[in-house]
């Protein structure tokens, strides 16, 4: 049964079309990924294909009594709402206690949420969830998802990929997150220059016969070529799991990949690390860390040294951000020792995005710091890395203030590498990125000689770049995940970390001393839980003008971009202010 269908469909922006006499369908059971670069079109399709936006040109044409479900990547409620309203309308709870489906819904996403709690001034992440779950309660033939996963966590994202996979409906989602899209998906459909390039498979069996057209037609440039045969070898020789689907062929990836050396070569990395950082990189010895009158980290010992990749999981609020904070030195320890090696060049790329000169045009803000690098054995300009890193030649010249969140979240990256640091912290480092600049990221990482640190939710990219993993489980200290992310999750399904729930829990419940105990020691968190919330106030204020602005501007695409870019800035700092104020309420009445 047909769902939707597209006739010659057009839309376009400004002089660049970004769908171009677009033909094509949706059926029942249909199964889509949809990829490309930024701005080129996929959230469009999308609006299009959903009658949000009406195309210029074409006609959409949607089955009598469809019943649609579509989630856009700004999650709007309406003044007042709460979770329960939101999620539940005004359903009697024996109306849907006894729904299975329903309870699934509310146990995956909201278990530690209080359904009378007011939606305005939850953190991004739980917005997202609210906004997932008013998606997922009703039955539908179809649902259009964008970026669902943005602001989920690893184990958000884990549930949401097996409740689809297991829920009898169409399905079409926008996302960079590879695994998510090889998990859920059976189609992938790529927007590239106006058109819609359709594929069989999810994001293994795309890669795959992107290549092979690649190659047999000789179509696509010698980079772009090597690309994606490295990513080929990567996704032959990673997880057992990839190789093991059926709808990636592997004799067909075998002949494609048969010259293809190693993504790295860890010895020789290691070699030139240890060479550039000696035998002492950091050192944690019995370290303990209080926030708020609580210790979030408790006598931790942990070692990192020269050429180790390390990818860090845990729940949100369970010290991830902190624990880079400790390591660049703007979080002090209580207790213990944090030695830091003398030959340490520290790059942190925080979730905020740094503040740049709007005025001066990309390449000088990357030339500022050097103008050229060498990244494993080859040397780069300035303008090269940022071709790479999607900045061709006239993007260059643009001003910093021109630019988009991901953009500049692009440039922000590239400025870190240009000062050939030798530690590199990352805090999700693929937020705004689309796949085209993460694949272009993690070769350029392929490359890197150094220590990296790497947290993100993002499970595609922690397996692609770093070696190992490590997770905080909630007990104050870092434990070797020798299965990587799937053992991480195997330990929370089978009670051996803490649930989300379980980290509300422990937040609220007194911990030390009581307050009475305490006295007036608690007057400097007062102070700073003070300002936490004027700053909370304000960043709530600045996001609603420019949810104004963008319904003022929905005509204008250019402005749309940059009014989204700085609501995504904004959104990323208050979830920010907003962990660290839960972690100081704690026993401040």
């Amino acid at each position: 049964m047909n769902l939707i269908n597209l006739e010659n469909v057009a839309k376009a922006y400004g002089p660049k079309p970004l769908l171009d006499a677009v033909s094509l369908g949706l059926d029942d059971g249909d199964r889509v990924g949809v990829v490309g670069r930024n701005g080129g079109g996929k959230s469009t399709l999308v609006s299009v294909l959903a009658r949000e936006t009406e195309p210029d040109d074409g006609r959409v044409t949607h089955a009598r009594g469809l019943r649609l479900g579509y989630l856009t990547q700004r999650d709007d409620f309406a003044e007042g709402a709460t979770v329960r309203t939101v999620v539940l309308g005004d359903r009697a709870e024996h109306e849907w206690a006894g729904d299975t489906r329903v309870r699934d819904v509310l146990g995956g996403l909201l278990a530690d949420l209080d359904l009378d709690a007011p939606v305005a001034g939850m953190s991004g992440g739980e917005r997202r969830r609210v906004a997932l779950a008013r998606l997922l309660v009703p039955e539908s033939d179809l649902l259009l998802l964008d970026e669902p996963t943005n602001h989920l966590d690893i184990e958000a994202i884990d549930w949401l990929a097996r409740h689809l996979k297991a829920r009898r409906v169409a399905l079409l989602v926008v996302t960079h997150d590879r695994w998510f899209l090889d998990e859920i998906t059976e189609r992938t459909w790529e927007v590239v220059d106006g058109a819609v390039e359709r594929y069989e498979g999810g994001y293994s069996a795309y890669v795959l016969a992107k290549a092979e057209r690649s190659r047999i037609a000789a179509a696509t440039e010698a980079k772009r070529q090597n690309l994606l045969r490295k990513e080929l070898a990567w996704l032959r020789r990673g997880p057992q799991a990839r190789t093991s689907k059926p709808k990636f062929r592997v004799d067909a990836a075998q002949a494609l990949i048969a010259d293809e050396p190693p993504l790295r070569d860890s010895v020789e990395l290691t070699r030139f690390a240890t060479a550039r950082l000696g035998k002492t990189v950091y050192d944690l010895e019995d370290v303990t860390v209080r926030v708020g009158g609580r210790d979030l980290f408790e006598r931790m010992t942990w070692r990192l040294g020269p050429g180790d990749r390390v990818g860090l999981v845990g729940v949100n609020g369970s010290g991830k951000s902190t624990l880079l904070r400790v390591l660049d030195g703007s979080v002090q320890a209580a207790a213990g020792r944090v030695v830091r090696g003398k030959t340490v060049q520290l790059a942190h790329l925080s979730q905020n995005l740094e503040d740049l000169d709007p005025e001066r045009r990309v390449l000088e803000s990357v030339e500022e710091i050097r103008r050229r690098i060498t990244v494993g054995k080859r040397e780069w300009t300035a303008s090269q890395l940022l071709e790479r890193l999607g900045f061709p030649g006239d993007r260059q010249w643009t001003p910093v203030g021109d630019l988009s969140g991901g953009e500049r979240r692009r440039l922000q990256v590239l400025r870190l590498l240009m000062g050939e640091p030798n530690v590199l912290l990352l805090d999700e480092p693929t937020n705004d990125l689309d796949i085209e600049t993460l694949t272009e990221l993690e070769d350029l990482l392929d490359g890197w000689p150094g220590t990296l640190v790497v947290v993100s939710h993002d499970r595609y990219f922690l397996e692609r770049i770093t070696d190992h993993v490590v997770a905080l489980l909630g007990d104050g200290r870092v434990a070797m995940l020798p299965g990587g992310v799937d053992e991480y999750l195997d330990r929370r399904a089978a009670g051996n970390a803490p649930t989300r729930t379980a980290m509300a829990k422990a937040e609220a419940a007194p911990a030390g001393p009581s307050k009475a105990a305490k006295g007036g020691q608690d007057w400097k968190a007062r102070k700073e839980l003070d300002r936490l919330e004027r700053r909370l106030e304000k960043l709530a204020g600045q996001e609603a003008e420019l949810h104004e602005q963008l319904a003022a501007h929905a005509t204008d695409y250019a402005k749309l971009q940059e009014l989204d870019g700085r609501l995504r800035d904004i959104k990323a700092e208050a979830a920010q202010v907003e962990e660290e104020w839960l972690m100081l309420a704690e026993d401040v009445g």
